[in-house]
């Protein structure tokens, strides 16, 4: 009987060593990758934050007379998250929107903190590279998260908008913050979201009508996932545990909040979405029916007259 446990014992750990040497060699397998030259289009810019290049966009003839947008992507995605919403609002705003560092065609550091306070950062750099004077800011689900703390600590901001903000459910399983510290997982992580397969399954479950998940949109999904430095600079952002606090801050921010929630998210609630409304202290919600956690890309025509009808409660202006 003794040896019948023993060799199942050592049938299992060679199976775990086995699956574990697996996982290294997967982690460690090249991706293809493109240069910088190829994956940038025309109408990208870029400028430096804390050494590191970052990308941006204007989406809108720029006129002083506009307040001025600045909008951040969510978890895994980029700039491009805003070409549906972005072209419907720019006669009322000057519309920007930026890859975080870590994303897109931005940087992809192996040394950085990528912590929500260090993305939101980022907006003050760009805000004074371009001479603004004022601005509102607005975050898509970690976006949201960012883009809150733009709000707090940074004096030049008029407003913000939350879309489907990762404040109080950020939607990450917290098993998976640790097992990510273990190695090589955060490496094997970042291939997996570097997987166009992978990542259309997930991106599909995320959406009301996942039939709008078309290889357009996918293709500008997995832009950042082709750059040089994607999987050491996404294994390094897994890699790292960082503790959010932003739903114990709500109440800390005083400007003009203005919250477009898409109420069929699947890991969001209509109560999810009313603390969001009673934690702003100087909020407005706007539920936007038949569309998911990506609103702003399901339902740009809603989410675009919200934002227009919106413009004088962010920019703190009487209605």
């Amino acid at each position: 009987m003794k040896k019948i446990i023993k060799r199942i014992f050592q049938t299992v750990v060679l199976l775990i060593c086995t699956l574990y040497a697996f996982l290294i060699i997967y982690a460690y397998t090249p991706n293809e990758t493109l240069s910088l030259s190829l994956l940038q289009s025309d109408i990208d810019q870029f400028f430096q934050h804390d050494n590191q290049r970052v990308r941006y966009r204007l989406y809108s003839e720029w006129n002083n007379e506009k307040p001025n947008l600045i909008l951040i992507h969510g978890f895994g995605n980029n700039l491009g998250s805003w070409n549906s919403l972005a072209p419907k609002i720019s006669e009322s705003y000057n519309v920007y929107a930026i890859d975080m560092i870590g994303f897109g065609l931005s940087e992809k550091p192996i040394h950085y903190q990528y912590t929500n306070i260090n993305q939101a950062s980022i907006i003050q750099s760009f805000a004074e590279e371009l001479n603004m004077e004022s601005f509102i800011v607005g975050g898509h689900s970690l976006g949201g998260a960012v883009a809150m703390h733009v709000a707090m600590k940074n004096q030049k901001t008029q407003g913000l908008i939350l879309f489907n903000p990762g404040i109080i459910n950020t939607g990450v399983p917290e098993f998976s913050k640790y097992l990510n510290l273990i190695f090589p997982m955060s490496r094997v992580s970042a291939k997996q979201f570097a997987d166009r397969d992978f990542r259309e399954t997930f991106l599909k479950r995320s959406y009301h009508d996942p039939t709008m998940v078309t290889d357009q949109v996918m293709d500008r999904v997995m832009l950042g996932s082709q750059t040089e430095d994607y999987i050491s600079g996404m294994s390094s952002m897994l890699s790292k545990s960082y503790d959010a606090n932003e739903a114990d801050l709500m109440d800390d921010v005083k400007l003009p909040t203005l919250i477009v929630f898409g109420i069929e998210d699947k890991n969001k609630s209509m109560a999810e979405a009313m603390r969001l409304k009673n934690g702003f202290r100087n909020s407005r919600l706007e539920i936007v029916q038949n569309a998911g956690h990506y609103v702003h890309e399901e339902s740009p025509a809603s989410v675009s007259q919200i934002i227009i009808k919106s413009v004088n409660f962010l920019t703190s202006k009487d209605e």
